[in-house]
């Protein structure tokens, strides 16, 4: 029931935030309860997905911890429900599934990780205005989540991708910048369009397995049989491939559908980009990861190295237009585009490490994006300004934040002893090392397009200096003379963050570990179709 349990913690989370009394005597005082509330529930998040990590074990394939939930069972009391359930398109067929494998569970740790360090850096977001719905959308957005991470059957799967379209359009709508209406509508547009194609998707897969059921495993299993015995199934199954890739890189996002990504990391109050960039990218790092393998493995492998060159482009792009920004936060949010190009590579890649990389790199970039954030936040707090031009000597007056802006800015170049070098170095050996499937499906193209990212790090380690450079070098400017260093909850948050990436740095087998089965029946699974 930890499955449950994370799910129902979220759900009592956001109901007992948004039935707290409106008013209070003292002003702050809502705000603080509301926190205190929201920091609770999310330690006990915390809790349960430790406790779910500790006892799971990674040598399984199948998925662990698993619920299956039919809905006709909860019917049967109510004949006539039953009997329009029974006329309904799935019937008594349908079944809701939860689980986690290697793969859900590492994304699921990174949102029970981030969720309390979000909560602390929202102590003056919602002063203004309504704390009770900020940290109610806060954890209905938490269990939409999990609940991607979770599903285990296209319809779970999809209600969850959905529903997390809600609450973000409403922190960034209702809490953010003076734009924020624009950057939330164009983030819904976008994301609900990836949506449509990703049902589409679903459809044709469901469909064309013939399947009585939309678990996975049972599809996938159909799908296997079915393609290897009717040739007629396959341009079917590229063109639902394709649905999916397409749907899934605007949340990644890739480019040319990434202009979502910057307005809504500008409009967008600190935490929630924290939280952007930390969870909501990697839904769609997740869903490449979950359904190619799964579902598409001969697609994947012809394929390869198309996803190698939209990864090269996602690297060497998004780090140019980093390089030219003026805004501190779109200099961070163009860093995060360029870094979830290493997924595509990594899972072009065809191999255990590639694979390995990729969701180590998913994993890591996660805390250092929200260290990145948070380093923005606390610069945006005390001038309101986030232009680049107006800063200057800003180490002389917040050293502190000096320093864990080098780290974290070491982290996401990519040096060795930080998390960022772990994931880029798997899937960089990944492709370069002896690999016969990825011989089998044009290895130079992809090997080719890895060696042109390798650029890419080069300018990541360009814009970082540079933004360091600009802003805590020089002479004292005006803007700088009036800030102070910071306080003990904002050195707590970008501590932790940054003493993450450093102990998955020395110690990637904390994270690894948990990546064992998935990577491994993964390419397996690949093996056996083309060997």
């Amino acid at each position: 029931m930890l499955l449950t349990g994370i799910l129902i913690c979220c759900a009592i989370a956001g109901l007992t935030l948004f039935l707290m009394p409106a008013k209070s005597s003292e002003p702050n005082k809502l705000n603080e309860t509301c926190q205190n509330v929201s920091l609770f529930f999310s330690v006990l998040i915390l809790g349960l997905a430790l406790f779910l990590t500790i006892n799971f074990d990674p040598t399984l394939f199948q998925g662990q911890a698993s619920l299956s939930l039919k809905p006709e069972s909860l019917l049967s009391s109510l004949p006539s429900l039953t009997q329009y359930s029974e006329s309904f398109l799935l019937g008594p067929k349908l079944t809701l599934k939860l689980a986690v494998d290697g793969l859900s569970l590492s994304m699921i740790l990174l949102m029970a990780i981030l969720l309390p360090f979000v909560i602390l850096a929202s102590s003056k977001t919602a002063e203004d205005k309504d704390p009770r719905q900020y940290f109610a959308c806060l954890f209905l957005l938490t269990a939409a989540v999990m609940g991607v991470f979770m599903a285990q059957d296209l319809l779970s799967f999809f209600i969850f991708w959905e529903l997390e379209l809600l609450p973000m359009y409403l922190l960034i709508a209702k809490w953010g910048g003076d734009k924020r209406l624009a950057a939330a509508n164009k983030f819904l547009l976008y994301t609900f369009l990836g949506g449509g194609l990703i049902l589409i998707g679903l459809l044709m897969l469901y469909w064309l397995s013939g399947a009585q059921s939309l678990e996975f495993a049972k599809i996938s299993t159909l799908l296997s049989s079915r393609s290897a015995t009717l040739l007629t199934i396959a341009p079917l199954l590229n063109v639902a491939f394709w649905l999916f890739v397409a749907g899934f890189c605007i949340k990644l996002p890739s480019i040319p559908v990434h202009t979502w990504l910057p307005e809504a990391h500008v409009e967008a109050p600190t935490p929630v980009s924290m939280l952007l960039a930390g969870i909501l990218l990697k839904m769609g790092a997740y869903g490449l990861m979950r359904f190619a393998p799964l579902f598409f493995g001969e697609q994947l492998l012809a394929f390869a190295p198309i996803l190698a060159v939209l990864g090269a482009v996602n690297i060497l792009g998004a780090a140019v237009f980093a390089l030219v920004q003026s805004d501190l936060k779109r200099v961070i949010a163009y860093s995060s585009i360029s870094h979830m190009g290493f997924v595509l590579l990594g899972l072009a890649s065809l191999s255990e490490a590639g694979f390995m990389g990729a969701i180590f790199q998913m994993f890591s970039h996660g805390l250092i994006s929200a260290g990145l954030f948070m380093f923005v936040g606390t610069i945006y707090e005390r001038t309101h300004t986030r232009e680049i031009a107006q800063f200057g000597g800003l180490a002389q007056k917040m050293p502190v934040l000096f320093f864990f802006f080098l780290g974290l800015a070491m982290a996401n170049i990519g040096l060795p002893a930080l998390s960022g070098f772990i994931g880029e170095s798997l899937v960089f050996y990944g492709v370069f090392s002896p690999n016969t499937l990825l011989a089998a499906s044009g290895g130079d193209l992809v090997r080719l397009s890895t060696l042109l990212s390798v650029i890419g790090v080069v300018l990541s380690a360009a814009y970082m200096l540079w933004l360091g450079r600009r802003v805590f070098y020089g002479e004292l400017s005006l803007v700088s003379k009036q800030c102070l260093d910071l306080g003990r909850g904002e050195s707590f948050v970008l501590g932790s963050l940054l003493g993450g990436s450093l102990l998955l740095g020395f110690f990637p087998g904390l994270l690894s570990w948990l990546l064992q089965g998935y990577t491994a029946q993964s390419f397996l699974s690949l093996l056996s179709l083309r060997f």
